[in-house]
């Protein structure tokens, strides 16, 4: 029997208006764009080790706090961006172009690099990913911010976007707000960037810069060399 927000029971007709609803919550959680793959809703400031948020309906509670104001939750989908008819790159640049807005939607795709010896993150324009040794990962926070972050852009997504995988497990995934406002993805915790060195698939010139900047791997960890 669905359990109504009042805890009573309910005649025949707002029963069926309750599950109405909860069909309609499962199907934006699940992508309202037919995705073929669900992963998990995060909301930004997640922790990507607590437990995953279901896609499943769920009885509604009294006590479900509603996300706040402009903190709409992000969908990770278990699969690409192809796989759910998309083309493009969901509006990310390259190289040391601005991102003058943040994209709909980021795929984060796990490839082995001949010059390491463990899988590294691209994005779905094929530019490396790293994560800085100076930020932190419990909690997740970026110390990358105005000239640093103009040299090493950071992965940001709008509000409401997808982040689509391949070869990542959703629940390494999360979302922090940056200082100036701007959602950045986070691996394991750790906030992740591209390098605006990098101009051509597969570069990866960022690779052990300054001694704390390292390509990233699917699971948040420095890839190894």
């Amino acid at each position: 029997m669905i359990s109504l927000l009042n805890g009573r029971s309910s005649s025949s007709s707002a029963a069926r208006r309750g599950r109405r609803a909860l069909v309609a919550s499962a199907v934006v959680l699940c992508g309202a764009a037919g995705l073929s793959g669900c992963g998990k809703t995060i909301q930004i400031g997640d922790d990507p080790a607590s437990p995953p948020s279901s896609a499943a309906p769920q009885t509604p509670q009294a006590s479900a706090p509603a996300p706040g104001p402009g903190n709409s939750a992000l969908q990770v989908v278990d699969s690409t961006a192809q796989d759910a008819g998309l083309s493009g790159n969901g509006g990310t640049v390259i190289g040391a172009a601005v991102q003058e807005a943040p994209p709909k939607w980021v795929q984060l795709s796990a490839v082995n690099s001949p010059s390491l010896a463990s899988p590294n993150l691209i994005n779905i324009n094929q530019a490396a990913l790293y994560r800085f040794d100076k930020d932190t990962a419990a909690p997740s926070k970026s110390n990358c911010n105005d000239a640093c972050a103009a040299k090493w852009p950071p992965v940001t997504i709008q509000e409401g976007g997808n982040v689509y995988l391949a070869g990542v497990d959703p629940q390494q995934i999360g979302a922090i707000r940056r200082d100036d406002g701007q959602v950045q993805v986070t691996v394991g915790g750790w906030p992740v960037y591209r390098f605006a060195g990098d101009t051509r698939p597969g570069d990866l010139n960022g690779q052990g810069v300054d001694g704390v900047w390292f390509a990233v791997g699917p699971d948040g960890a420095k890839a190894a060399q």
